[in-house]
């Protein structure tokens, strides 16, 4: 007979448990590779399109930075060039004036420094007084200046190995060149701010040469000059951090063999152009904090795989349980604190955009708004003027049209000085005052607001005293003041049958000016001298009349209020302080 054959006998129950065990386990690493890879793989993508995005972002900002700065000193020499004073001074060889009168301007303008040169080259005048007496007959901006009748812009170097940017014009008297004006224009501010920054900026000209550095050392090179050239310490070390172990992305460009980002953009002025290089080391922070959270998940529920085959032992499962309850908490307390991290860090970097945009176009916006109302007024009656102006020509009365071509003449000058105020119209006192008759400003104001008080046809009642009623202060601010309100009533009279308007000028503790009509009223007194209050249609104002002529009646030490009459309309009241007899002979 043959044996019997023998039957294995089958996995018993506790290693059948042990095999699924240590295959759940197999599951989790290979689920985990899986996932850690995906992530890292996308995560990096993303946080690198951010930093190209923030690189780009950046970029925009330096160079409308730099060509803002440009833009807005290239008009200086076209305005010194025609200043009388200068002129003047070439002229009789008589500068003892001249560099005050510089110093003057260079806080309004903004300019680094101010210099100016006589026919020969010899700087007669300078905000920098040790720089007074210097030739300058062989530096190009006054060679080419004196030789052309526009605006040139140059670049020097200084002693020191810095660029100088200049923009220059000639002088002229009587048709011939006597001297050139030389406006420096203040870059090195530019490369001071990109200095501390971790990114590595320069500018170059039109040939490639690098004129502008976060640094130094890079100044008159050209770039791959400068490349091969080892950088200092500080803000290059800091842009090329060690990525090219793990950037799952091609590299821009390689400083010392480390990839870095590299970003260039066009400036519109010479063909200038603008470069950085950004470190892509904060991205691979980004991306280990993700990792660092799914590691740690994973972690958990491998000590929980851990926990289950462990049971069997009462002591190694209390063990087990209260190391597993440390572990949770600490997990959620990272968790909680690398979320409220990343939080704070996109709230913070939200808010510094917002804020820097928010800032620049409020400026804009407020300045523009301001030069808009304030030259409307005089704008309006040139046009009025040119046309009365057109007819008389064409009926061949020329003496009654060089009256109408003087009125616009005033205009202008009074357009001007419009201009130069309004700078005045947000800080507090400072200026000179001299004694103004109100009843002469008055006059003055009636005469701007002319055309369109004949247009609307609106009947104006005066009441002003015999006597002057003086006042110190700006003459053109208080003119200023008063056309707004005469405006104002002007509008508010826009749909009533019988328009009118009462001016009141009285004398006693304070001078007074009442101007009152008979319009709709004032809603909404609390918000009237807010600017950008207004209640007019869209267009036909923007709300900063009477919040600027709040602040010239507050810095001439006066008050303007306002309410609405008894019956009907609103009624503006502007009390000035009054200039007696001692105190103008004590002045």
């Amino acid at each position: 007979m043959s044996p019997p054959a023998t039957i294995d006998p089958p996995l018993s129950r506790p290693q059948a448990a042990s095999w699924r065990a240590r295959a759940a386990v197999l599951v989790l690493f290979v689920i985990a590779g899986v996932t850690i890879w995906i992530t890292n793989s996308l995560l990096t993508d993303r946080f690198t399109q951010n930093t190209h995005n923030r690189a780009e972002l950046r970029l925009a900002l330096y160079s409308g930075n730099l060509l803002s700065e440009l833009r807005r000193n290239a008009i200086v020499p076209q305005l010194l060039a025609k200043d009388p004073a200068l002129i003047g001074a070439l002229n009789s060889d008589d500068f003892s004036q001249s560099t005050a009168r510089l110093i003057s301007f260079v806080d309004e303008i903004g300019a680094a420094s101010l210099l100016l040169l006589d026919e020969s080259g010899r700087a007669v005048a300078a905000t920098d007084r040790t720089r007074l007496g210097a030739n300058h007959r062989n530096d190009p901006f006054f060679v080419n200046a004196l030789r052309s009748n526009t605006t040139l812009f140059s670049v020097t170097e200084d002693p020191a190995g810095a660029n100088r940017f200049t923009y220059s014009r000639r002088l002229d008297s009587q048709g011939q060149g006597i001297g050139v004006i030389v406006v420096e224009v203040d870059l090195q501010k530019f490369e001071r701010a990109w200095a501390g920054i971790s990114d590595a900026v320069y500018v170059t000209d039109t040939h490639g040469k690098i004129i502008l550095a976060s640094e130094p050392r890079w100044r008159g090179l050209t770039e791959p000059e400068a490349m091969a050239r080892q950088p200092a310490k500080g803000a290059i070390e800091r842009a090329i951090q060690a990525t090219a172990d793990w950037a799952q992305v091609s590299a821009d460009a390689y400083l010392q063999g480390e990839a870095v980002m590299r970003k260039d953009v066009r400036i519109p002025f010479r063909g200038w152009r603008m470069t950085s290089f950004t470190s892509y080391a904060g991205v691979r922070e980004k991306v280990n904090a993700v990792l660092a959270l799914e590691i740690m998940g994973f972690a958990i529920l491998l000590a929980l795989a851990f926990y289950v085959l462990s049971r069997k032992s009462a002591l190694r499962m209390a063990l087990f349980q209260r190391e597993s309850a440390e572990l949770r908490a600490l997990n959620l307390r990272l968790q909680r604190e690398i979320a409220e991290r990343e939080r704070m860090q996109e709230s913070l970097a939200v808010a510094e955009q917002s804020l820097a945009q928010s800032s620049k176009l409020a400026a804009l916006g407020e300045m523009s708004a301001a030069v808009s109302h304030e030259l409307n007024q005089p704008l309006a009656a040139m046009k009025t003027y040119l046309a009365g102006a057109r007819l008389l020509l064409r009926r061949n009365r020329a003496e009654e049209a060089l009256s109408s071509f003087q009125r616009i003449d005033d205009l202008i000058e009074r357009m001007g000085t419009i201009t130069k105020q309004l700078k005045s119209y947000a800080r507090k006192g400072g200026d000179d005052f001299v004694p103004v008759d109100m009843a002469e400003a008055l006059a003055s104001a009636l005469s701007m607001m002319e055309p369109q008080l004949r247009q609307r046809k609106v009947k104006i009642n005066r009441i002003i005293p015999d006597a002057p009623v003086r006042v110190m202060g700006d003459r053109v601010r208080i003119e200023q003041v008063m056309i707004n309100l005469l405006r104002n009533a002007l509008d508010a009279t826009e749909g009533t049958d019988d328009p009118e308007i009462d001016i009141i000028l009285a004398a006693g503790e304070t001078a007074t000016l009442t101007v009152r009509d008979n319009g709709s009223g004032i809603k909404n007194l609390d918000d009237l001298f807010e600017p950008f209050f207004t209640t007019k249609q869209p267009g036909d104002g923007v709300g900063l009349g009477l919040a600027i002529s709040s602040g010239i009646v507050n810095d001439l030490g006066g008050r303007l209020t306002a309410r609405n009459g008894q019956v009907r309309g609103a009624v503006f009241e502007v009390q000035l302080p009054i200039l007696n007899e001692d105190i103008e002979a004590a002045e």
